[in-house]
């Protein structure tokens, strides 16, 4: 179960995120000014930090820039709208995403998963080697071995294959797909995902039209079965 911390001066705001997260099954803690934050962070651990630009004491700028000295925690910025220098000087400051005030609170749900689900992918390419049924993959070398054959794969097709691998049998959409491995927010052509995917299937199946590995739950998206 993944930690929060929320850093905001506005008590309703902040007591209605936290009650909203809290219902995501997130831990969820607070802080009303910059000085809290910082304290908050050196007695805890967090696995997401939700910081306003404008605060107390220690405005959000100058509060990423003191967990950016120790931690790469992910942190999402909130700035008023229309604030286009807050937005540049949080993610010079190290913020990995930012949502402008007044925002849905679906949205703020959707940037946080898709955050902490990059976070878990660069997590998993510092594991040297992982075997998996038939498979070897390289995460440092990028190279996949399927039955002790190395498989040509370019980048996109790589990062498609060890995502699925190592969520087996969990079903990704091609809209998570797309968001995770091409970065694209929200919107996009979800054919990108099909072709990827085909692509593949002809490189790591012996049969692509019946494939035993990347296989399709119908209406919803691929997964990965070993």
């Amino acid at each position: 179960m993944e930690k929060l911390l929320i850093v905001d001066d506005e008590p309703i705001l902040l007591k209605g995120l936290k009650f909203s997260l809290e219902q995501e099954e997130y831990l969820v803690e607070t802080a009303i000014d910059g000085e809290g934050a910082i304290n908050k962070f050196y007695s805890d651990k967090y696995d997401l930090i939700i910081l306003d630009v404008m605060l107390p004491k220690m405005d959000g700028v100058e509060v990423c820039k003191k967990i950016r000295e120790t931690s790469n925690v992910p942190i999402i910025m909130l700035t008023a709208k229309g604030d286009d220098d807050s937005k540049i000087n949080g993610l010079e400051a190290g913020a990995d995403d930012y949502l402008t005030k007044p925002f849905n609170i679906l949205e703020l749900k959707a940037r946080i998963k898709a955050v902490l689900r990059r976070v878990n992918i660069g997590e998993i390419h510092k594991t040297p080697e992982i075997v998996i049924s038939d498979f070897v993959i390289n995460t440092l070398g990028r190279k996949v071995m399927i039955k002790g054959e190395e498989i040509n794969l370019t980048a996109k097709e790589f990062d498609l294959l060890l995502l699925l691998i190592i969520n087996q049998n969990k079903v990704f959409s091609r809209e998570e797909l797309l968001e995770i491995i091409w970065g694209y927010e929200y919107f996009g052509d979800v054919r990108t995902v099909d072709v990827h995917v085909r692509r593949l299937r002809e490189k790591i199946e012996s049969d692509s039209s019946h494939p035993e590995y990347i296989l399709t739950k119908w209406g919803v998206g691929y997964y990965f079965r070993d």
